[in-house]
């Protein structure tokens, strides 16, 4: 593939179409960047098969899009269709993929042997060693939950929710709560009559020291915190 142009391709009314664009422009424009569609197109024009310079007819255009228009037919193929990447760019998507895939673990599952999540580096280890293909087009936190069967042979890993609740002094609650919903779901909150606020916060296990970590920093460690059954 040359790097200063590739394909996008799309079959629809039994018919194929393709466009030549920028790598790159094609490749922002599918991550929602507003660009013109003639900014990305190589060349003005609707192919049958771009290799060999084959041009779609006026009628199939009109068939298959209701229009003949270029560059209204053009950014239906690039939005609907499949864009060919670079091998840097499928890269990238893979490296990004990858590291959801992590953090989605790490966030959601424990070491049963232990009651803490795996450190992100021990996953990508495990990942790696256990040669699990990551799809850079396929939704990473759907890969995750194969992937984490895929892991377990070399990597004990336990999906958890825990429910801990929380105390917190007055003039640290508003703050406490938002950290709360940031990491978790609220189950069940109190206010006492001194103004402090108790709530039962359910969420990943993996999440649960980072957690506390947040609150300790926005009560200056003034809270009280207990592990439900």
């Amino acid at each position: 593939m040359d790097d200063k142009y590739t394909t996008a391709r799309l079959t629809t009314a039994g018919e194929h179409f393709e466009i030549l664009v920028r790598p790159e422009a094609a490749f922002e424009f599918r991550k929602g960047k507003p660009l013109g569609i003639f900014e990305i197109l190589v060349a003005d024009l609707i192919f049958t098969d771009a290799s060999k310079g084959l041009r779609a007819s006026e009628e199939k255009l009109q068939k298959a899009f209701q229009t003949t228009d270029v560059g209204k037919v053009a950014e239906i193929i690039l939005r609907r269709g499949e864009l060919q990447l670079t091998t840097e760019q499928r890269r990238k998507l893979v490296d990004e993929k990858r590291k959801q895939i992590i953090a989605f673990i790490s966030r959601n599952c424990v070491d049963p042997r232990t009651g803490f999540p795996h450190p992100p580096l021990r996953i990508e280890q495990a990942i790696e060693q256990a040669r699990v293909v990551v799809d850079p087009f396929k939704d990473g936190e759907e890969q995750a939950r194969a992937i984490i069967e895929e892991l377990r042979p070399v990597l004990p890993l336990k999906v958890e929710q825990i429910r801990i609740a929380v105390k917190v002094p007055p003039e640290y609650a508003t703050q406490t709560i938002g950290v709360a919903k940031s990491f978790a779901s609220i189950k069940q909150e109190e206010w006492q009559k001194d103004g402090s606020w108790i709530g039962v916060i359910e969420m990943p296990a993996g999440l649960h020291v980072p957690l506390l970590e947040r609150i300790g920093k926005v009560t200056h460690g003034n809270y009280q915190t207990k592990i439900l059954k």
